[in-house]
Order: structure tokens, then sequence, then C-alpha cells
């Protein structure tokens, strides 16, 4: 067993910065925000979409499905927290590769005033956690204000928002896959 663990902890890498790692950041401008979990930025002369990590929000912009609940809130504060023009860190993350099938560049958005956006707005109950396959540098901190977020009743998790598609009601359950690992976050499963 204990085999089994290190081998996995060698594969996987810690899933928070190890004391002393160090960690890039590279300066970057916000041109546009796309959706709550999706931004573009301008990074050393090139344009750049980026896909955030550990991040997902309510959909607003994808044609194939209608807008989710709470994600015009999702979109509109990430926009407040986003104008156009703001100077922020990209960080990258070596345990999640550098691109997704999109071809949109996996990382981390770090505000001026130091914190990570995605944390910001699981903290504040305007998206998820969401882990992709392997764990990432700052997974257990999302999960922790996913749950801070959901124990006050915090944007998404409020009773009053959208209160027939809550996160964890059945029929969100089977439509959002977020929703999903939302429940097995706190300890659920979901219907199939």
């Amino acid at each position: 067993m204990f085999l089994l663990i290190a081998l996995l902890l060698v594969l996987t890498g810690p899933a928070t910065p190890a004391l002393g790692e160090s960690i890039h950041r590279e300066p970057g401008t916000v041109l546009r925000v796309v959706d709550g979990d999706t931004v573009d930025v301008q990074l050393g002369g090139r344009r750049e979409r980026l896909r955030l990590i550990g991040l997902n929000t309510p959909e607003t912009v994808d044609p194939r499905r209608p807008v989710e609940c709470f994600g015009r809130e999702a979109s509109a504060k990430a926009k407040a927290l986003l104008p156009a023009g703001t100077r922020v860190y990209v960080e990258q993350d070596p345990q999640q590769g550098q691109r997704d099938r999109y071809g949109r560049l996996l990382a981390y958005l770090i505000l001026p005033d130091g914190r990570n956006f995605a944390e910001v707005m699981i903290a504040d109950g305007y998206g998820f956690e969401y882990t992709y396959r392997l764990p990432y540098r700052y997974q257990e901190r999302f999960r922790a204000a996913q749950a801070r977020a959901r124990a006050e009743q915090r944007g998404l998790w409020a009773p009053s928002a959208c209160p027939e598609r809550r996160p964890d009601a059945p029929q969100a359950r089977r439509a959002d896959p977020q929703a999903q690992g939302a429940l097995r976050s706190a300890g659920r499963q979901p219907d199939s």
C-alpha cells in the first residue's frame, strides 16, 4: 500500500506548492472576460485565451446550451473583478498541461492585489471548484473556499438563487457536470 501511495505522489506531484517551490508568474493585461472561467489576456505581445484552472462557472456563451442559472451573475462578477486593461499575473501549473482541447491556455489568474481570481469567484459563490483528471496546485484551497461559500449560502449557494435549479437539485445534477462534481466534493452522489 505504501508503495502505491508513494508512486501516486511521484506521478501526480503535490496538490499545493512545496515549501520553496518556485512559481513563475508572467505579467499580462486583461483584454476581455469571455465568461466567468475564460478570459482573454495580452501576454508578452500575444493574445491568449485562458481557461482558468480549478474553476467552473455556469454557462452563458455556449451556443449549444441555454444560459445556466447564475451564469449572468458569474459573468458580471468576473467583469467587475477584471475590467479591460487590468494588470494581472498569469501562472501556469505543470501538473495540468499547457492547453485544453480547444487550444486555450490553462492557467491561474492573479489579481493586482495578489488574490487568485478563481479562488475569489469560488469563495463568493460565483463558481464551483473543478478538478479535471489530476490534482492541481490550489485544489485544497479552492475546495475549502467552496465549502465555506456553501456553508455561508453565498452566491449560487443561497436558497433564493435559482431555487428550482439549485446545484443539488435532481434536474441540475443530470444536466450540469460541474454540479455533479460539487456534489461528489461534498460527499454525495449525483443521480444518473
